[in-house]
């Protein structure tokens, strides 16, 4: 069996390394220089920026990608364990780390807010440790349920009273509310819907898990992220699969109601028994990779469906004032305004709250000998916007305007940022993602998790049309890297399933002399 891969992102690799492994024949075709997907890295100033995905969380899934193919993470890739995992500074001018030692956190709660608070969070953290025990197994490394009531099922009568607590039925900012007295809390853990492309007034309470599966790990990787898309490509080479870059796809192929390859942009063709697509489905939905993908998959969702998109700017600074860690978050003084600027003005904020990614700095705050040296760092923004790419342009003096806003917000909280010049800053607008993931707006994360049943309508691995398979972050179980690392696991083991079940299925004589092969119905799942 052959296995054609479109895109060399995180989903694509993971699902490569183990399609490979048990002995498939594997080609992954990416129409980028290098493999990573939304995982990529800048030049800035002659040196590297991680321009994608900063944060680096369940290792757990990337040990079991290379355990798939007998080796350890450890041997290819460098991981340092961070304590804090970030710095949060609020409008008042108030800074609120956090920690993985929750102990720890409470302690600095108690100090910013009041023993009350830490009480607060103590219960937070078991709510969210909860819902991200009772979810995980069966919806995040799980293929797509079909709806609540399929979740209900998996998760069973002894299940049923922790499917019932999760907090589904809510959005995350009513549950934050209510858990906390401190409306500057409610606002910090409320910012994590953004980290699956949501708002904190739309998404509901379960999102919050997120704060535990942060609390359990955030890694740093040595050199950069993009390496784990390295390791990952070079992984999957050792393990027999054909990696392919500077490669567009023109079309997917299909012959009797089943996939047969590929067409590329420069006219060759690929065969293929499976077609595993790693892009955002948004792409498929509108025709993109042809008729045949386009009719598999559901109608495009509408603008306002969509996840968030984002403003980036990565530059190489000297900074003053406040120190930075690696991570930390700036928040703007009206959080529902911003939200409503977003989504509903359909415009970019005019106090935005800004995320920083400081790649010189440790998890205490030490600068690198080589930014000590240089006396500038390398910093990397990141600001919620409006995916509305592909509808209008972002033009110069709107994003400057954003960009300055975002600079006035990190001094007015004490941290003072001295670009040389405007001009060097590595921008990304909505436009500019929408050119990159054509079809999408310029989302980053497919669609929004807005609503209960929100998670539920996200595509599962199979589609309608047979031998067509999906993996990413636009794709169950959703976004970030480690949901496309297990959105490519569930997708390897629905073509493994579903190879192993038409090979069962012997030719066998009929009346009539007529031969025939049983084939499984491919649908989704």
């Amino acid at each position: 069996m052959h296995v054609a891969i479109v895109g060399a992102g995180i989903g694509g690799l993971a699902a490569a390394v183990r399609l490979a492994s048990q002995g498939l024949r594997v080609t992954v075709v990416e129409a980028a220089e290098r493999p990573g997907g939304k995982l990529r890295e800048m030049d800035i100033a002659g040196r590297t920026i991680d321009v994608g995905p900063t944060v680096f969380t369940l290792r757990d899934v990337f040990d079991d990608v290379f355990a798939s193919a007998g080796e350890r993470l450890d041997e290819h890739l460098t991981l340092h364990r961070s304590e804090t995992i970030a710095r949060h500074v609020f409008a008042d001018g108030a800074v609120l780390d956090l920690f993985a030692d929750q102990e720890r956190s409470e302690r600095a709660i108690a100090a910013f807010s009041g023993e009350r608070s830490a009480g607060e969070y103590g219960a937070f953290c078991d709510r969210a440790r909860d819902v991200c025990e009772t979810l995980s197994p069966i919806f995040m490394r799980a293929g797509r349920p079909a709806g609540p009531l399929g979740l209900v099922a998996r998760a069973g009568p002894k299940g049923l009273p922790a499917i019932m607590r999760i907090g589904a039925e809510t959005t995350l900012w009513r549950a934050l509310s209510a858990q906390f007295s401190d409306p500057r809390l409610a606002q910090l853990f409320g910012r994590y819907a953004t980290y699956n492309g949501s708002s904190p007034f739309l998404a509901p309470a379960t999102l919050m898990l997120i704060a535990h599966v942060e609390k359990s790990g955030v890694w740093l990787v040595e050199g950069g992220m993009m390496r784990l898309a390295e390791a990952l490509a070079a992984l999957a080479e050792r393990s027999g699969a054909t990696l392919r870059y500077g490669v567009p796809v023109a079309a997917i192929d299909a012959s009797a109601s089943a996939v047969c390859g590929l067409t590329l942009a420069d006219g060759e063709t690929i065969a293929a028994d499976v077609v595993l697509a790693n892009c955002d489905v948004a792409a498929l939905a509108a025709g993109q990779l042809g008729k045949a993908a386009q009719a598999a998959v559901d109608p495009p969702i509408t603008r306002e469906e969509r996840s968030l998109s984002a403003l980036t700017a990565a530059m190489e600074a000297a900074t003053d004032g406040m120190e930075l860690l690696r991570h930390n978050v700036f928040f703007s003084a009206d959080y529902r305004r911003e939200f409503d600027e977003i989504l509903t003005r359909r415009r970019l904020p005019s106090d935005p709250t800004v995320y920083v990614c400081a790649s010189d700095r440790d998890d205490r705050g030490r600068l690198s000998d080589e930014a000590a040296t240089r006396g500038r760092e390398r910093l990397f923004l990141i600001i919620n916007a409006p995916a509305d790419g592909g509808e209008r342009d972002f033009g110069k003096e709107e994003v400057e305007r954003c960009v300055t806003a975002a600079f006035s917000r990190l001094r007015a909280c004490g941290l003072r940022v001295e670009v040389p010049d405007f001009r060097r800053i590595g921008l990304s607008t909505p436009s500019d993602f929408a050119r990159r993931f054509p079809a999408t707006g310029g989302a980053l994360y497919g669609r929004a998790s807005h609503g209960s049943t929100a998670s539920f309508r996200r595509p599962g691995a199979r589609t309608k049309l047979e031998g067509l398979y999906l993996c990413g972050g636009s794709v169950h179980p959703g976004a970030g890297l480690p949901m496309a690392a297990l959105s490519g696991k569930i997708a390897a083991e629905a073509i493994l399933a579903d190879r192993a079940s038409t090979s069962m299925s012997r030719r066998a004589a009929m009346p009539g002399g007529m031969w025939t092969r049983f084939r499984r119905t491919v649908g989704t799942p």
